[in-house]
């Protein structure tokens, strides 16, 4: 018979190849900016290693697979190679990933536990027990097959020979090549015969098999003699023998005798140039069958995310029954679905985590989503309902438009939750969840902030106190003490020494002159703006005495105490874009000035440092969820008149990653659109680089018809009638704030969206006169909305409008130019946003613009203290005033989150508890640990 066709590796594998780089070109081309990605850890430098894997990133990179290799060192431990392999398995962006064998470690590692932990959807290399398992039940639709043996059938395919029905014999039984072999070649319909070194008569086997794969590693093991005439051979094997014609002394030989065999055989593999090149191939097939899977199942960019159907009661039951009838996600789980990494999440038990901000470096090249804020009306007692449209607009976009929708709202204070005002989750069903989770302590971040504003607070006395009671030579002794005969500046202490213009580095060099310099800080107790904070309503914290002990040596004085939310290191928390840039802006807080007018920073007390220690961990985001399963950032909390009102930039950095391009993240801006959205535009966006898409204007008509003239609402009394009846004329009068609020919306270039939420009194005639109104008045659109009794369902009317809005033209723009002088831009806020004639400026005001202005902080953004009950300073006036004078009592800096607040009025930063608290009704079961009373 005529000598077997040669079956050459290098010839198919390179059809192969080729094949592959045209199946990359269509992946990218149907999903721009996707590519596949493969990752190869290796453990050691074994020098045959490193030649295969330069081998597999070659023919990667010709075909189009972003090529990962990552090599720990041989001193790796089994714990460190699992860590690796972990990241690996949850990167999104890794379709296939192989673990390179053997593992040069000195340490003992167990390579099957290694395999086994490799993702099976990743194991491009087959061997994992559930991709092994898989195969030997014949599932191989549904599992990576071992690359030598996928070769070798793709190899055997080449020959146009038909496997079912053929009697097919492999030798060797390993689980890379031999055992799996087997199971292919079986689950093709081929009566299969496994022979091993145990195996009797091996020749008369051989001679059987109309298809022979030789596993053995044995040179030349199989004679020529053995192969039945016109049998397909395979030879897996490469060994080397002695050859004294070649340079090297040795040549490559297979596991077959192949010149005798070619004699016999009607197909056969040369060894080397057979299996060899195959292999190599089929893992990069496998990795491009993985990345294909993966853009079935999961549509880069968009989340597989599973969602909870709601059920809603009617009537609605409260918020606590109706938090309590929802079964939440684990919020690990809730996590992976989104896209983060196990090692990017901190769990804080089932409920609610903490992201890391290596999240945002790890997505710094995904484009942002949709930015979309969330603001209302002017306030009244009978409310909005603002965090519960933020909320059930993220629950119809994300449930029910299937967009990536993810919520970014305020932490509250536990103050207004024990008194009057209750939580601020959302409510009915469109609410976070477990909503006395997210009431209550959270993840801590508001008692760290208590923390270091306290710690700051109790460093400005005892910096007085010591001052006032050492001489310069025994302050300075105390603040830079010998330590075992060495005298040395700490670093705070020499940035310090920089500042004053002193260039020493020997605290023995130090003049008595530069001595007093560096010990005195000199403060002036009538200059400190530092309250001490507590996160509890408290009347009689509003004005303290301290001091009165006899140990402090008469050094008393009025102070106070504000809520804790009210702490500059809580917007600085909220402003803030990374540790670094938080650890300067709690540097540059000015807590006082000295004798002589120079501003004292927390730098100069030399507290700073310690005070970015108690906040490393409150500045992680809080991952939470709503009642519908969408996911839900919970960071920083800052009161929306003294500070800016929103909640953090890194939260809304993060969130807009997460969501990918087509995503949304909705926002939530505290009080009426004059406060909350004004600051969210001209202080958050403005440090955060950020541009919105939509402002989404929340209004009630109950509200409405407050503003409109109605009578004062009191809590515990019925609603007088003309708010539970329709009465148009007024709603129509109360329209005018609605007015204002888009046009102040509307200054910023960003199109408005006007929310209706609806309650059971409001008539059909009603609703739609405030929608009329609302797009007459310049809203790009208005949409009644149910959410509150209906969830993201009754959304869903809102979050179509929003999509089209973000579509729209958009111009953003800030109010002012901070360059500006201070009271121009003051003077700005009050006739464009409030609707002032102009602003007064009361002595104290007046000093504090010629204080700020030479201190250099005039050119900080402002952020007006106003009462948020009325366009106006007079909380009585309501609807649109005109023709006011805005008076300005005083400005306060807050230099460290980068503002200047001017105070309109009288403004209370704490709290008192009403005359029946909320806490009458809230206590806990002993039996089942369950919160009772909260809403």
């Amino acid at each position: 018979m005529a000598p077997a066709e040669i079956l050459s590796g290098k010839t198919v594998s390179a059809q192969v190849r080729e094949r592959l780089k045209n199946q990359v070109a269509d992946l990218k081309e149907s999903v721009p900016g996707f590519r596949p990605g493969l990752a190869i850890l290796q453990v050691g430098d074994r020098d045959d290693s490193n030649l295969y894997i330069s081998m597999k990133l070659k023919a990667a990179a010709e075909i189009g697979i972003n090529a990962n290799h990552i090599k720990l060192p041989n001193t790796a431990s089994e714990a460190e190679v699992l860590r690796c392999i972990n990241a690996l398995n949850e990167d999104p962006a890794i379709h296939g990933f192989i673990v390179q064998l053997p593992l040069d470690s000195n340490k003992p590692i167990n390579t099957e536990k290694i395999t086994n932990a490799v993702a099976p959807e990743k194991d491009v290399d087959g061997l994992s027990s559930i991709n092994a398992g898989k195969l030997s039940r014949g599932d191989l639709g549904d599992c990576f097959i071992p690359c030598t043996p996928k070769g070798c059938m793709e190899l055997i395919r080449q020959t146009g020979i038909q496997v079912a029905g053929k009697r097919a014999v492999v030798i060797g039984r390993s689980k890379i090549v031999g055992a799996p072999m087997h199971d292919l070649l079986l689950w093709n319909h081929a009566t299969v015969t496994t022979c091993h070194s145990k195996t009797a008569s091996l020749a008369e086997e051989v001679s059987k098999a109309d298809i022979l794969v030789v596993a053995a590693g044995k040179a030349e093991m199989v004679k020529g003699e053995w192969i039945k005439p016109g049998a397909v051979v395979i030879d897996c094997g490469i060994n080397h023998i002695p050859d004294s014609t070649k340079a090297s002394g040795k040549r490559v030989v297979g596991d077959v005798a192949y010149a005798a065999a070619k004699e016999r055989a009607s197909y056969i593999t040369p060894v080397p140039g057979g299996v060899g090149p195959m292999t190599v191939a089929m893992l990069m097939q496998s990795t491009v069958e993985s990345a294909q899977r993966f853009v079935e199942k999961y549509q880069p960019g968009k989340w597989h995310i599973q969602y909870n159907k709601l059920s809603p009661k009617i009537p609605v039951p409260s918020d606590i029954e109706v938090s309590r009838s929802c079964v939440p996600k684990p919020i690990g789980q809730l996590a992976r679905e989104i896209g983060l990494l196990s090692d990017e999440v901190e769990l804080y038990g089932q409920s609610k985590a903490k992201i890391l901000l290596s999240t945002l470096e790890r997505l710094k090249a995904q484009p942002d989503g949709k930015y979309v804020v969330v603001t209302g009306i002017t306030p009244t007692p009978l409310g909005e309902g603002k965090s519960t449209t933020t909320v059930g607009l993220v629950q119809a976009l994300g449930a029910h438009l299937g967009r990536n929708a993810f919520a970014c709202v305020r932490q509250p204070s536990q103050g207004p939750t024990f008194g009057i005002k209750g939580g601020a989750a959302g409510g009915g069903y469109s609410q976070v969840v477990p909503m006395e989770e997210f009431n209550l302590h959270l993840t801590g971040d508001i008692h760290a902030i208590t923390a270091a504003n306290n710690l700051v607070a109790a460093t400005i006395d005892a910096r007085i106190f010591h001052e006032a009671t050492q001489s310069d030579q025994a302050l300075y002794s105390r603040l830079v003490p010998s330590i075992n005969g060495t005298r040395k500046f700490s670093d705070i202490q020499i940035r310090r020494l920089q500042r004053l213009h002193i260039n020493k580095m020997d605290p023995d060099a130090l003049t008595a002159d530069e001595i007093k310099k560096f010990v005195r800080l000199d403060i002036d107790p009538e200059s400190i703006t530092w309250a001490r904070v507590l996160d509890t309503s408290d009347r009689f914290l509003r004005k303290i005495t301290i001091g009165q002990s006899p140990t402090e040596k008469g050094l008393s004085r009025s102070a106070q105490f504000d809520i804790a939310v009210a702490s500059e290191i809580m917007a600085i928390l909220a402003l803030t874009d990374s540790l670094e840039d938080m650890r300067r802006r709690l540097a540059r807080i000015v807590v006082a000035s000295s004798r002589e007018g120079i501003p004292v920073t927390t730098e100069d007390l030399g507290v700073s440092g310690a005070v970015t220690v108690l906040m490393k961990d409150a500045i992680k985001p809080n991952l939470m969820q709503t009642l519908e399963g969408d996911p839900v950032f919970i960071h920083a909390g800052p009161f929306a008149n003294i500070a800016h009102g929103n909640s953090s930039v890194l939260a809304d950095k993060m969130a807009l990653k997460l969501v990918g391009k087509e995503g949304f993240v909705v926002t939530e801006a505290g009080f009426g659109a004059d406060i909350g959205m004004e600051k969210f535009f001209d202080i958050k966006c403005r440090y955060s680089g950020l541009q919105p898409h939509v402002t989404v204007l929340v209004a009630t008509v109950r509200a409405l018809k407050m503003h409109g003239g109605g009578s004062t609402v009191t809590a515990g009394v019925p609603l007088p009638k003309e708010y539970t009846e329709e009465n148009l004329q007024l709603l129509s009068k109360g329209c005018c704030n609605l007015s204002k609020q888009i046009q102040n919306a509307r200054i910023f270039g960003v199109p408005v969206v006007v929310a209706v939420n609806t309650f059971k009194s409001d008539t059909e005639a009603e609703l739609q006169l405030v929608m009329r109104l609302a797009k007459e008045a310049g809203a790009f659109d208005a949409v009644k909305c149910t959410h509150w009794a209906d969830g993201g369902k009754g959304a869903v009317a809102l979050a179509e409008a929003v999509q089209r809005a973000s579509q729209a033209p958009s111009n953003f723009r800030f109010l002012y130019d901070v360059e500006l002088p201070i009271l121009e831009k003051i003077r700005i806020i009050a006739r464009k946003i409030y609707g002032a004639d102009d602003v007064e400026l009361l002595p104290e005001a007046e000093q504090k613009v010629i204080l700020y202005t030479k201190q250099g902080f005039g050119n900080l953004p402002i952020c007006m203290a106003k009462t948020h009950l009325s366009l106006s300073h007079d909380p009585e006036r309501k609807g649109v005033p005109m023709g006011f004078i805005l008076p300005i009592r005083d400005i306060r800096a807050s230099v460290g989150a980068g503002f200047l607040y001017p105070l309109v009025g009288t403004m209370s930063t704490m709290p008192g508890l009403p005359t029946r608290p909320c806490f009458y009704d809230i206590d806990v079961d002993p039996v089942t640990g369950e919160v009772t009373g909260l809403f």
